[in-house]
């Protein structure tokens, strides 16, 4: 490879061996994370062969970073933010502390100082913010309560970060120094605690106005490309001037550029026209991670790996677990919290690095770190299966149902009868329900989306809070009365299997649904749908209809060219 074009050569490396492994590791049924990883192993200079720019792909990863937190920002609300405050905020920095002091605990086994240990252990208490997005979105947890919470307990770890970030070099110092300056360490404290409450009032003041309508304004253009560019620019704008005005994190100041665009009534459009960009750059960022691990440390000091990864996967987990149940949430909920912070990344990889600047670690410390981020990472997916291996086994059924009944705000069936139910409400669904109460039909909306249900209750429009898929949701729903079943969801997949649980309830009910594929028409009606109606073909036929082809008078004898 030519040395000139590092960056293509990263790139390209990067991502043609990360969908190989990626396919090998779906092929033997384990996380594609996992051949993610081991990517990154092989492009690393740890290994023989090709090695990427590894200065390239961390940056590469942080723009990963950057566009999942701004998708999140997109679907997570400031009420929402405030409503796990209760748990996020106590929770996230007792599971700080615990993990911390086993981390230190470790680090005096080793022999090593005091400030060494509590750089360590603080290495070990934060979880990685793409890994924790990446299991909840797989398994549709982003809107859950069990989800908001896990994202509002890591957006506290990361503030908690972003303070050690700031404050390491002085506590540095005072290391180096005869006597501490408690003075200036307070000083510093609050500086960086203004800054923040600073970052996140311009946000809420000017950006809450701001960004919405420079968003609107560019969609107004009718060109996609520059409502994309706007999208990205806002993005990796805010990220950039969050780290460069406020010392905040670029994952942070992306989330909250989303939270602010979340005003904005094009903010679903946002989240999808930036979803293939996101996905490419999550990649690379776990092919950055693999690039920096060392194999060798397996051999050279297998015991001190496994009681890190020990603390990480067990000790964390075990302190959030209790946290949670003391804050009254269900067993489910103090699970699932669990498995999802069971890991470290990011800042963990930054805090080392610092950590090691200031001569506060050792290679030693860091080269452990970098073990346990690795193998908790791989470990993180299998944590996730176990776990809803155990709930299907141990929880019965009624147990389930009350479970869902809290996650989904104790919602109870709709007090409505001949309805339309309408399955989605984006820019389809809308329009629909739209017609639908202009012609003075009752509607009944499923939304897996919060924030979409918590606007339409605002609007006096009955919507259920769940997936259409649960029985329990269509229960609430009414579907037992209800006149139709209009599924408006773009995956017709998930579509046909709606279809397919409603019709085995009610035989009679007419189902319409909407798909873009001609097996997806075919997957839809095969399982019991009335109708299917694909969007293309639909404006082919719209098309000629105007034509009026019927209409047309027979074509002149002679042509004038």
């Amino acid at each position: 490879m030519h040395a000139a074009t590092p960056l293509i050569s990263t790139i390209a490396g990067g991502l043609v061996l990360a969908f190989l492994l990626g396919i090998l590791a779906h092929r033997l049924r384990i996380s594609p994370l996992v051949g993610y990883l081991a990517a990154g192993v092989l492009v690393g200079p740890f290994t023989p062969g090709f090695v990427a720019d590894a200065s390239l792909a961390s940056e590469l990863a942080e723009l990963g970073v950057i566009l999942l937190m701004f998708g999140v920002g997109l679907h997570f609300s400031l009420k929402d933010l405030m409503a796990v405050k209760s748990i996020a905020i106590p929770g996230a920095i007792a599971q700080i502390a615990v993990a911390t002091l086993l981390g230190m605990g470790l680090s005096a086994m080793l022999g090593w100082s005091l400030a060494s240990g509590l750089v360590f252990g603080l290495c070990l208490s934060t979880a990685s913010t793409v890994v924790l997005l990446r299991a909840l979105e797989e398994r549709q947890l982003i809107d859950s309560q069990r989800g908001q919470i896990a994202i509002g307990w890591l957006i506290v770890e990361d503030l908690a970060m972003v303070l050690t970030l700031v404050l390491l070099p002085a506590f540095g110092d005072m290391i180096g120094a005869e006597h501490a300056d408690t003075s200036k360490l307070l000083a510093d404290l609050a500086w960086t605690i203004g800054k923040v409450i600073a970052f996140i009032t311009l946000m809420i003041v000017v950006g809450r106005r701001l960004v919405p309508w420079v968003l609107a304004k560019s969609a107004s253009t009718g060109s996609r490309e520059l409502f994309t560019l706007a999208v990205l620019a806002m993005a990796l704008g805010i990220a950039f001037g969050a780290v460069k005005l406020f010392d905040v994190s670029f994952a942070l100041g992306a989330f909250f550029a989303g939270v602010v665009l979340n005003e904005s009534e094009l903010s679903q459009r946002a989240a999808h026209d930036t979803l293939p960009l996101r996905d490419a750059f999550a990649v690379l960022f776990f092919v950055s991670v693999g690039m920096l691990f060392d194999p060798m440390i397996l051999l050279n000091d297998p015991i001190s790996v496994l009681i890190t990864l020990a603390i990480i996967v067990f000790g964390k987990s075990a302190a959030a677990f209790a946290l949670v149940r003391l804050f009254g949430h269900s067993k489910r909920t103090a699970l699932t919290i669990s498995a999802s912070l069971a890991q470290i990344g990011e800042f963990a990889f930054i805090l080392a690095g610092l950590g090691i600047v200031l001569g506060l670690l050792s290679e030693e410390g860091r080269s452990l770190v970098l073990a346990g981020a690795i193998l908790s990472i791989m470990i993180n997916p299998l944590l996730f299966t176990l776990l809803e291996r155990y709930l299907a086994k141990h929880e019965t059924i009624e147990e389930q149902i009350v479970e869902e009944a809290i996650e989904e705000e104790k919602q109870i069936p709709v007090d409505m009868c001949n309805h339309a139910l309408l399955v989605g409400y984006g820019r389809v669904g809308s329009l629909i329900g739209a017609k639908l109460h202009q012609a003075g039909i009752p509607v009944v909306v499923i939304e897996n989306s919060r924030t979409r249900v918590d606007a339409l209750r605002e609007q006096g429009i009955k919507a259920v809070l769940g997936n259409a898929t649960k029985p329990e949701i269509m229960d609430i729903a009414r579907l037992d009365c209800a006149r139709w079943l209009l599924l408006t969801i773009p995956n017709g997949y998930e579509a046909g299997e709606i279809v397919a649980a409603a019709r085995e309830k009610r035989a009679d009910l007419e189902i319409i649904a909407r798909a873009h594929y001609d097996d997806e028409v075919s997957y839809i009606t095969e399982h019991g749908a009335n109708e299917v109606v694909m969007g293309e073909r639909e404006i082919a036929n719209s098309m000629i209809t105007l034509l009026k082809l019927d209409e047309i008078p027979p074509a002149p004898q002679a042509c004038p060219i």
